[in-house]
């Protein structure tokens, strides 16, 4: 069965996946604080880069679609090579690449710190390794790629600060790398929950995450 049937193939048993749906609401132990280190706010409109992952990319892209600042979130793949760059063969496990998010916002409007509060508050579980929900192997793990020694240290300081107060029961697996290129996904990987609002997959295991952003982040969600 190819990569993308084996997910599809998912919805079939919908409603079993409603108790393991990946959300990091619900592993936390405590609130996910702001990040202590951050950039600072721009004083005029301009675009930054993140890279982000963590789970299946459908669910990243439409968290960060609904963030205010954000000007485009973009599925693909990041941390393999570019002749692997492809669903069938990231979905083996043995590329190195990992299901991705490309995030390009206005820093006068929305902080790097503030977009990883929210990777870590809604879009995905940090402790779980190589997996989120029902979705599992390496491709799925969580990773920040950075793309500057900034992005670099306000990242480090923030695991550190999460682990250090135990906002969650484990320790964060999240991956701390430099980005070296990243590869948009097939077009029919973009912007897949919002033309799939009804399958059960996006129904148990995406929604609720923008429905998490909303309830914990009202200043920052936007209903575009």
């Amino acid at each position: 069965m190819s990569g993308y049937s084996a997910r599809l193939a998912l919805i079939l048993f919908g409603s079993l996946l409603a108790a393991t749906a990946c959300n990091a609401k619900a592993g936390t132990a405590a609130a996910v604080p702001a990040p202590a280190v951050d950039a600072q706010r721009a004083a005029t409109p301009g675009r930054q880069t993140v890279v982000v992952a963590g789970g299946c990319f459908w669910g990243i892209q439409a968290v960060f679609q609904h963030v205010k600042g954000v000007i485009s979130a973009t599925s693909g793949y990041a941390g393999g090579s570019a002749k692997t760059a492809e669903y069938e063969v990231v979905s083996t496990g043995e590329t190195g690449h990992a299901e991705s998010v490309q995030i390009v916002y206005d820093p006068s409007q929305i902080t790097y710190g503030e977009l990883l509060r929210i990777f870590f508050s809604v879009a995905h579980d940090p402790t779980q390794l190589n997996r989120q929900g029902p979705d599992e192997g390496t491709q799925y793990r969580s990773v920040i790629f950075y793309g500057s020694d900034e992005q670099k240290r306000i990242a480090d300081a923030y695991i550190a600060q999460l682990n250090q107060a135990k906002v969650f029961p484990r320790s964060i697996v999240t991956q701390v790398v430099p980005l070296q290129a990243f590869y948009p996904a097939e077009a029919y990987h973009q912007n897949y929950a919002a033309l799939h609002p009804n399958q059960p997959y996006i129904v148990y295991n995406d929604a609720p995450k923008v429905e998490h952003l909303r309830q914990e982040f009202p200043d920052l969600y936007t209903g575009k």
